[in-house]
């Protein structure tokens, strides 16, 4: 695969507006239909990214280049990645049914009045697994117990 003829044709018309008769002086003697065949084959893999190829047009040396110049210009390129979509709104029933399974309960249903918070229940689970048998780690167990006012291990 290679460079389509028209973008190769536009791309050498831009360039003989741009440098004018040096630009065609570097053809001299040679077929501007090979040469365009060529810079057509050398450029196949700008053939997805013709942004790559403009911004080479926008980024031209004084001097007029060949095609290794040129397509270091294209490979100079920067690359612009899609932007992300914007997430969409999360479905209120999905979320409230996830929430209830959860635990979770919506203000409406919660009890009135203060809140109170246990600061101290993950004390209390690790002394309730440790009685009923499960094996504790000596630390957590003495830690839980200290948090508690239980006293030592």
């Amino acid at each position: 695969m290679s460079l389509p003829v028209k973008a190769v044709d536009r791309l050498f018309e831009r360039l003989a507006l741009t440098y004018g008769a040096a630009w065609m002086r570097q053809w001299e003697g040679l077929d501007v239909n090979d040469i365009k065949a060529l810079w057509a084959h050398e450029l196949a893999g700008y053939a997805s990214r013709l942004d790559a190829i403009a911004w080479a047009l926008e980024h031209l040396p004084p001097r007029c280049p060949n095609i290794i110049e040129f397509k270091a210009l294209c490979r100079e390129a920067p690359r612009h990645e899609p932007l992300p979509l914007p997430e969409p709104p999360a479905d209120p029933a999905r979320v409230k049914a996830e929430l209830a399974k959860l635990g979770h309960k919506p203000p409406s249903e919660r009890a009135s009045g203060p809140v109170t918070v246990d600061h101290k229940a993950w004390a209390k689970r690790i002394i309730a697994r440790h009685e009923q048998g499960e094996k504790i780690r000596p630390i957590s167990l003495r830690i839980a117990r200290e948090a508690l006012r239980m006293g030592g291990a």
